[in-house]
């Protein structure tokens, strides 16, 4: 029979700190050793494979150790260490609470507990998977949990803290393990191999970590697949081939293509993923994060968010510095959406070449918006823009011109528009309106004003104030249009068409009738999907008062589902075109009483069916007697 050992097992941590990734926890436990200041009972909580178990066996072997270091580490030389090593230390029991989690399991265990330990100082109690526990269990644990014997202590472990109720947590110290991050996960794979003489390249290692999803011990079952499959020496293509990967070099590829827009190259690289075998929605998820990956490198201080080697970093910083950040934002929007709406398109092929195609020409629609006949981008400099507007409370004739001069050496011109407003007769006040204006592009350098007369400006002026905005910006040209003023809506023509449609509506609701009301209700009434709403509607007396439906009905349930169906209102306003129209459902109170007062006739008891039996035909007694029958209710 092989004696392999699997490394998860062969590589296990025999002290603190050769344990990965969890220095907040092994230091707070090697100082509470220090100063003597040891909890009686600890819940261990995290992911799986992060090493719970492990530090729950190193502190219980460290607890009996008889010759501790100064690091307070367990010595491993001496008979206690010795029969832990060799799984025969009678002061260490174990419990799985996955397959021992009856109230029977825990009180075998509190009988134990009962027990000085033979040999060293404690007897420690490891409970794994403690949340596995049932809830008459873990009341059964209570007790002892809270006030064991001075040399007993108990260390649980679990994985779904969560699922463990508040009483238990509340008498343990509690330690929350991390993920493993990818750095420590690599580095430690690379000790295992210079142990096992195996050579394998960093990206190789660093891909069975960003596999492990931060558990040491799956990365270490990789690693242990991986090595059976290439040997001696373990590469990236081996990795990538053996756990059905894609390759970045393909993300690098289609983004190169993005940049180029050529759309050949990127549908061939698509289909050559497919013809790999692996699925569209795995490339478009891969692609979303190498987009993101690509966002992370454009600034030096989020470079320690890419968690990849150092030679596919430098790759990661070369493309990035020929990816505009929009472009990246578009695409990851793009790849994004395409995400989202997979499992809903019928043809995902095309789905996903449609979100390519889109990616691939996201540069020239960003282009398209500005126009050829504008300067170029680089004559523009830095641009400020000046608005000054006077606010009065009643403008008749307002005439608005905007000079806008040239500041180049070329040549000055002045531009005059007018623009046509509204008067405003009422504000609220003479307060300055702010008027927002936003450019992203580059404009001449230039100063508009505009001013706003009706005769007299001087005499404007004086009353009212003036808003100045100021606008920076130093990106590209845009077209002149973008650059124009909205105009003020006129209060008063906005009352008017307010009043307009009121009169409509007015008009239309005096048309219709009780009847017509009645009418579109009892077609409702026909397509109601319950009886007992459509019982209610069909019982319903209604009134019209002008735009109000009042309707009677004749118990407080019919009222109740008439007024939670919302549909019904929506129906019969959609039928009369009057969106208006209001619901008042009230409860006919005589109705209801009448009602109440139609009792079900009282059920008769068996003696009084047999008496009015009699009555009809004395017979039936003397059959009675003759069949020496007996009476249920004798």
């Amino acid at each position: 029979m092989s004696n392999f050992v699997v490394s998860a097992r062969k590589y296990r941590p025999a002290t603190f700190d050769e344990v990965v990734g969890q220095a907040h926890v092994t230091k707070t436990l090697k100082n509470a050793l220090a100063n003597d200041q040891l909890a009686h009972a600890f819940l261990f909580t995290g992911p799986r494979g992060v090493g719970k178990t492990t530090c729950a066996r190193i502190l219980a072997k460290t607890l009996n150790c008889e010759n501790r270091t100064k690091d307070h580490e367990p010595c491993n030389a001496c008979n206690s260490c010795t029969s832990f090593n060799n799984q025969t230390s009678f002061n260490i029991t174990e419990l799985d609470a996955a397959s021992n989690n009856s109230v029977e399991h825990i009180r075998s265990l509190i009988e134990q507990v009962r027990f000085q330990p033979q040999q060293g100082q404690y007897k420690v109690f490891i409970i794994d998977e403690v949340h596995m526990l049932s809830t008459q269990a873990f009341n059964a644990f209570l007790k002892t949990l809270e006030e064991p014997p001075p040399y007993a202590i108990f260390i649980l472990a679990t994985t779904e803290k969560h699922k463990i109720i508040p009483t238990i947590l509340s008498r343990t110290q509690i330690f929350d393990f991390k993920r493993i991050q990818v750095g420590d996960i690599s580095d430690y794979l690379k000790e295992i191999c210079k142990k096992e003489k195996i050579k394998a390249e960093d990206d190789a290692l660093h891909m069975i970590a960003q596999k492990a999803d931060g558990s040491l011990r799956d990365s270490l079952s990789i690693f242990d697949k991986i090595s059976s499959f290439a040997g001696k020496k373990i590469t990236y293509d081996n990795v990538i081939e053996n756990l059905n990967i894609l390759d970045y070099d393909y993300y690098f590829k289609v983004v190169d293509a993005f940049m180029q827009e050529d759309l050949s190259r990127v549908l061939l690289v698509f289909d050559d993923i497919l013809k790999k075998g692996f699925d569209p929605d795995i490339f478009i998820n891969g692609l979303a994060e190498h987009i993101r990956n690509l966002l992370i490198c454009k600034d030096e201080s989020t470079l320690t968010l890419l968690e990849q080697s150092d030679s596919l970093k430098k790759s990661y910083k070369e493309q990035a510095q020929i990816s505009p950040t929009n472009f990246l934002l578009s695409a990851l929007s793009i790849a994004n959406d395409a995400d989202v709406n997979y499992k809903m398109a019928l043809n995902k092929r095309l789905h996903i070449e449609m979100a390519l195609i889109k990616m691939t020409y996201i540069n020239s629609a960003a282009t398209a918006v500005v126009p050829a006949s504008l300067p170029a981008s680089g004559a523009a400099k830095k641009k400020t823009i000046e608005v000054s507007i006077p606010i009065e409370k009643d403008l008749k004739q307002p005439i608005e011109q905007i000079k806008h001069t040239n500041d180049s050496t070329e040549s000055d011109e002045i531009i005059e528009a007018t623009i046509e407003t509204e008067p405003i007769k009422e504000a609220q006040n003479e307060e300055a309106i702010i008027l927002p204006i936003e450019t992203a592009d580059k404009v001449p350098d230039s100063v508009i004003d505009i001013n706003r007369s009706n005769g007299d400006t001087s005499k404007k002026e004086k009353k009212n104030k003036s808003v100045a905005a100021s606008v920076t910006d130093a990106s590209a040209v845009q077209e002149p249009s973008l650059f124009a003023l909205p105009t003020l809506n006129s209060l008063d023509a906005l009352d008017e068409e307010v009043e307009k449609a009121n009169e409509e509506k007015l008009k239309n609701a005096k048309e219709i009738n009780l009847d017509t009301v009645q009418k579109y209700w009892s077609a409702y009434a026909d397509t109601a999907g319950s009886p007992s709403l459509k019982l209610s509607l069909d019982g319903t007396v209604l009134q019209l008062n002008n735009l109000e439906i009042e309707a009677k009905v004749a118990s407080h349930h019919g009222k109740n589902l008439i007024n939670n169906e919302g549909g019904l209102m929506d129906y019969i306003r959609s039928k009369c075109g009057v969106d208006n129209f209001t619901l008042k459902v009230i409860v006919d109170e005589e109705k209801l009483a009448a009602e109440m007062k139609k009792k079900p006739p009282k059920p008769l008891t068996n003696k009084e069916k047999f008496d009015k039996l009699l009555k009809v035909n004395p017979l039936i007694k003397d059959l009675k007697d003759r069949l020496d029958l007996t009476l249920d209710y004798e």
